[in-house]
């Protein structure tokens, strides 16, 4: 439950006020929907919004998280039934997420390159140190549910793969003294991975793996190990019509 609460909660503490308005204006939706007319033709689940816990798999033994790192997603998915009774369906989608991820990697723009040490509590006075990306997502689902055309609540399970083109990733340090803040070309631009959306009514839970890691393959510690970070992201969907 606590975790349930911190992804509730984490528009309106920790992300930018037009971020919190939009999270509550789709549960608005979500709680305003009715069910809909009885229609042979009918549709589910076009709308999505997300919140998530980021973890980080594979790290060094050196690296470690810190603070919550979270992630929100939203979008449109065209939902495309597979049978006459409509509950097996297609869904293909494009939607927007941003994500960050906080731990002691200490990322350091030089003239050389981009450092990466785990030194960042040799630094005193931090109060953030994350890595954020803005992502351009295209979700794949594979739909069942037991919906039919006048019944709203009901249950649904969608597997399925992401595939996601980062275009903005930027390494964020920010202490009592100063704030230091750069683009990170580091971060692997496409990534990929499998996802699972499953539940009943209005709230869902997701899981998305990473098949690929958080960095390019060349990138390294200052010690030698190579970052071979994946994301795994868990948290609940909402679904709207």
């Amino acid at each position: 439950m606590k975790l349930f609460y911190l992804l509730l909660t984490i528009p309106l503490r920790i992300m930018k006020p037009w971020l919190g308005l939009l999270c509550l204006t789709f549960c608005s939706l979500i709680y305003g929907q009715e069910p809909a007319l009885e229609d042979s033709a009918y549709l589910e689940d076009q709308f999505y919004f997300g919140l998530t816990y980021n973890a980080l798999l594979e790290k060094p033994d050196a690296i470690k998280q810190q603070n919550l790192s979270y992630g929100i997603q939203t979008g449109f998915i065209k939902d495309i039934p597979l049978n006459s009774s409509r509950t097996f369906a297609l869904g293909l989608g494009v939607g927007y997420a941003t994500n960050s991820y906080y731990s002691n990697l200490l990322v350091s723009n030089e003239n050389t390159g981009i450092r990466y040490e785990d030194s960042l509590a040799e630094i005193e006075g931090v109060k953030r140190n994350k890595l954020e990306t803005h992502t351009v997502e295209f979700p794949i689902e594979f739909r069942w549910r037991n919906s039919t055309p006048t019944e709203f609540k009901f249950w649904r399970f969608y597997p399925g793969i992401k595939l996601g083109y980062v275009f903005s990733g930027r390494s964020k340090l920010v202490t009592q003294d100063e704030k230091v803040s750069f683009s990170n070309d580091d971060l692997r631009s496409f990534q990929y991975g499998a996802m699972l959306n499953f539940g009943y009514n209005t709230f869902n839970l997701h899981l998305y793996y990473s098949l690929n890691p958080l960095f390019n393959d060349d990138v390294t510690l200052s010690d030698g190990n190579t970052l071979t970070m994946k994301p795994l992201r868990l948290g609940i969907i909402f679904y709207i019509l």
